[in-house]
């Protein structure tokens, strides 16, 4: 295990912004849920102070490094029209002089919002495709495109969850690891699954001991274990660890049952999760993602899933910028 753990401190990596992130203690929340709510921490990563902040900016640093490292000179990828992870890879291209296109299914808006609005400041060129199961064609069309213009461009997956994005995100464990907190358990929002797979193992590398729960914001929970339990074994692979070795036999925890509608649409639970948050602590959560794994944090507190003596950590994942869309 010191073998991977020494592989992954020595990843590449490009700083894009100062870390590390604040843990602060959510004691106004923790009254308002009453007698028995454990005591409740938030990893603050909406503060990363890059492109609007949020998780996707410590997966981009790996990703941009092996994009300059490869000789890349534009970044593809692909998302939401509202996707965090584009808008963070259009600023990634900003910073670092890349062209970046970012493949969005949906409609163009008529007026840009929220991480939209940002993609065109940073500059971005935005192709629309009308469903999900277009953007993996349509970017390697935008990778030809590119080529035969003469560009080298790197085709970054969905997320960036890959076994690398995934790196990117266990290296921000560390910064846990040498905190004085020691929550157990970590709540968090989970999509594309990079997120998950980078908290198991990083907590795994760094001799962390803590229940890791993933609410989905669109996927169901089966499926996107097993996107995870696959990202979690191509890290182990690049760290040339042992299979099975980093996260074990233990299938990834993740609560479905807070997708609602589908991905983006609001539901009781969550919106009420963004209210007494920011009412209590005057943080915003955004209606895609973290709200909804706020609402999983609320839902399990409120049924004592937990003792009181428990500390529980939400890993604010960011994505602000989507709330004003």
């Amino acid at each position: 295990m010191a073998t991977a753990l020494n592989a992954l401190l020595s990843l590449p990596g490009i700083r894009l912004a100062p870390f590390p992130t604040p843990v602060q203690e959510l004691d106004r929340l923790r009254a308002a849920l009453g007698a028995g709510c454990p005591r409740l921490l938030m990893k603050r990563d909406d503060l990363l102070a890059f492109g609007g902040g949020g998780n996707k900016v410590r997966k981009m640093q790996t990703v941009a490094a092996q994009a300059l490292a490869g000789g890349f000179d534009a970044l593809v990828t692909c998302g939401g029209v509202q996707s965090n992870h584009a808008r963070v890879t259009a600023a990634a291209g900003a910073a670092l002089g890349l062209r970046v296109v970012l493949v969005a299914n949906g409609f163009r808006p008529a007026t840009l919002t929220g991480n939209a609005r940002l993609n065109a400041l940073f500059g971005a060129d935005v192709r629309y495709v009308a469903s999900r199961e277009e953007r993996a064609p349509a970017m390697e069309r935008v990778a030809d495109e590119l080529r035969a213009a003469g560009n080298r461009p790197l085709v970054v997956p969905l997320g960036a969850s890959t076994p690398l994005g995934a790196l990117g995100f266990a290296r921000g464990v560390e910064e846990l690891a040498s905190s004085p907190y020691r929550p157990t358990r970590i709540v968090h929002s989970t999509s594309s699954g990079g997120t998950q797979a980078g908290l198991i193992i990083g907590s795994a590398l760094f001799g962390l001991t803590h229940e890791i729960i993933g609410v989905s914001a669109d996927d169901p929970a089966p499926a996107l274990a097993e996107t995870i339990s696959a990202l979690i074994a191509g890290a182990a692979e690049r760290l040339a660890a042992r299979p099975g070795s980093i996260g074990g036999d233990a299938r990834p925890v993740v609560d479905d049952t807070f997708v609602g509608g589908g991905y983006g649409v609001p539901t009781p639970a969550s919106t009420e999760a963004m209210e007494i948050t920011a009412r209590t602590e005057g943080i915003i959560l955004d209606p895609v993602y973290t709200a909804k794994a706020m609402a999983g944090l609320i839902a399990r507190v409120r049924a004592k899933v937990w003792r009181a003596d428990e500390t529980v950590l939400f890993w604010h994942t960011g994505g602000v910028p989507g709330f004003f869309a």
